[in-house]
């Protein structure tokens, strides 16, 4: 097993190739040091030319006309889903749904499948660490059918603590969802052991992994999960386009989420049917130009290799976190054993996140500040925010450097340092 001043020093790839294809680093005037990836990631130029040219050349309705546009844009756009099938091994292309994000595609489970299957005394169990995408709707599912939401807490080292969650699976829980890695803390639960602890119980188990897909080869089959959930924006697609996967099973027996045009089979004065997987959950227009994005993303990711580019992030977060952990002037929230994934949550210590990052910004250097949409979790930390620091593949050591050096520079500006 390579060190990470052996990975950093040799990824596996060409970096600065693979940092020629991003045009935010040619910026001139104002150059900026992005370590926001955990938000979104930026977008090679290999992606945004093939949206340009599907723009220009295969531009027109998916699905419904047979016009030659719109064969090439239907063409497109199932050739994308086919895409990101193979890219998590989904065992059939009609598993993928395409939805606008991590949160529709969570709203839809809740809605769909969670609002039909509960009952009062039934038990939906989540973690402490969750984006509200993956609480704020079981919360509404749980008012609404007499459910109850149970949290499964997180120990002292800031990972899932897998005592606690074994103590609150019982034959009453029914649903299981939980994060593939924190987008605040970057712990990765054991979400195969998860499901199959889940599975003996008798509960389904969805995964969002919003912030797994982007930097790990990712096997649904081999996690075990019912559902799993991500979006495009996170690994270098555009916005607007995220993917639900569900066993087919599952997605057979669930009503649509949405109705109109393109999801229906046959329409009459007083009732419907409705169109096959997966189109009956894609209703409207879709997002073609999104879907062919993300597909294009896919190509790039493959290209450079996902086993190159986890272990580089994983090697860049693993640096930013050692050095933090041995300033005296940070408070670091991240685990120091276990999996752990591409971001580093801190607060320097005595100054509000949004001064740390409004400070930072001026000295070119882009982290995220705020509860990170995961007031929950941070009421635990015992503070209301923090800072992030989030790491792509295009990311360096030397940027690293850089923050730290400007992490003093927010002290001394705060009158902290002389």
């Amino acid at each position: 097993m390579r060190s990470v001043e052996e990975i950093l020093a040799n990824p596996g790839f060409d970096l600065e190739k693979v940092r020629g294809d991003f045009d935010y680093l040619k910026l001139e005037g104002d150059p900026i040091i992005y370590l926001d990836n955990g938000a979104t990631t930026q977008r090679p130029r290999q992606v945004i030319e093939r949206v340009d040219a599907f723009y220009r050349e295969e531009n027109a309705n998916p699905l419904r006309g047979t016009h030659r546009l719109a064969l090439a844009s239907t063409l497109a756009y199932e050739k994308a889903r086919a895409k990101v099938a193979k890219f998590i091994n989904a065992p059939l292309p009609r598993e993928i749904i395409f939805t606008r994000n991590t949160t529709e595609s969570l709203n839809l489970l809740a809605y769909s499948y969670g609002m039909d299957v509960l009952k009062e005394g039934d038990e939906i169990l989540i973690s402490r660490m969750e984006h509200h995408s993956n609480s704020v709707p079981w919360q509404f599912v749980a008012k609404r059918t007499g459910a109850k939401l149970v949290y499964a807490e997180i120990d002292e080292d800031y990972q899932l603590d897998m005592e606690d969650f074994t103590s609150k699976l019982n034959d009453k829980t029914k649903i299981v969802s939980i994060t593939g890695a924190s987008n605040v803390l970057s712990s990765e639960p054991d979400v195969k052991e998860i499901a199959r602890l889940s599975h003996e119980v008798g509960a389904i188990v969805i995964c969002d992994a919003a912030q797994l897909v982007p930097h790990h080869v990712v096997d649904v089959q081999d996690l075990g999960v019912d559902f799993l959930v991500f979006s495009g924006h996170k690994m270098l697609a555009p916005f607007g386009i995220g993917v639900l996967w569900g066993k087919s099973e599952l997605l057979e027996e669930m009503r649509p989420f949405l109705f109109g045009g393109e999801m229906i089979e046959y329409v009459y004065d007083d009732s419907s049917t409705f169109a096959e997987l997966p189109y009956k959950f894609e209703a409207g227009t879709q997002n073609v130009g999104g879907a062919v994005g993300l597909a294009a993303a896919i190509d790039y990711i493959n290209e450079i290799g996902m086993e190159h580019i986890s272990e580089y992030e994983k090697a860049l977060a693993e640096y930013c976190a050692k050095r933090m952990f041995d300033s005296d002037i940070v408070k670091v929230y991240h685990p120091k054993t276990g999996n752990r994934g591409a971001a580093v949550a801190f607060n320097v210590c005595g100054v509000h996140p949004h001064d740390t990052s409004s400070i930072l910004d001026n000295e070119g250097i882009a982290v995220r500040a705020g509860h990170h949409c995961a007031q929950q979790l941070h009421r635990g930390l015992g503070v209301q925010s923090s800072c992030r620091a989030s790491f792509a593949f295009y990311n360096t050591k030397e940027e690293i450097d850089k923050l730290m050096v400007s992490l003093e520079n927010v002290l001394k500006t705060m009158g902290y340092l002389s």
